[in-house]
């Protein structure tokens, strides 16, 4: 989706899916060389002005990588609030930041955690990046910084060396997608 805002100082929402293979002999970040920046970031999006943040979450995951939201653990911390009454509750995000995505140009990004031992079922969408990586923690850490924003290096770093460890997975299919609980 195009940016929402349009006038200098704005602010979009966005969200962003950092998502770990845990099959194999060291676990792997799932990266896709974006075609308007020619740097390699994780899956991600504009919240629609009709979706919540994990609405959203679930949309751009399936369009940039192919993964259904069965295919996923969300992994969360292991002391959170659930079960709310009258509200839907969405998984807790891994960060929440504001950055310059453009000059004069902001986007306010949920970044949530995923793990998976599964390939992805389908193809990316019409349109999307299909230079797809998954890159370990070594792989990460070498990556001249032309090709990764800092950021997101640094996220996947925190996330392979702590987090893994650190939260447990929960179905990511388990939350609803719905804007608001029924009374």
């Amino acid at each position: 989706m195009a940016h929402i805002h349009t006038e200098p100082g704005q602010v979009d929402h966005t969200v962003t899916a950092f998502i770990v293979r845990t099959d194999g002999d060291q676990p792997r970040l799932l990266f896709h060389l974006h075609k308007k920046y020619g740097v390699l970031l994780p899956a991600g999006g504009h919240i629609e002005l009709d979706e919540t943040p994990w609405a959203a979450m679930a949309h751009e995951i399936k369009e940039e990588t192919g993964y259904e939201l069965n295919q996923l653990q969300v992994m969360q911390p292991r002391l959170r609030v659930d079960g709310l009454h009258g509200v839907i509750n969405h998984p807790q995000p891994l960060r929440v930041n504001t950055h310059n995505a453009a000059p004069d140009h902001y986007h306010s990004d949920i970044a949530y955690l995923f793990a998976t031992d599964q390939t992805p079922a389908h193809a990316p969408g019409e349109g999307e990046s299909t230079d797809i990586r998954w890159l370990t923690r070594a792989e990460l850490a070498a990556l001249p910084d032309d090709q990764i924003f800092v950021d997101a290096r640094q996220t996947g770093l925190v996330i392979l060396d702590q987090f893994l460890d650190a939260w447990e997975p929960v179905p990511a299919a388990e939350f609803s997608l719905e804007k608001a609980a029924k009374r």
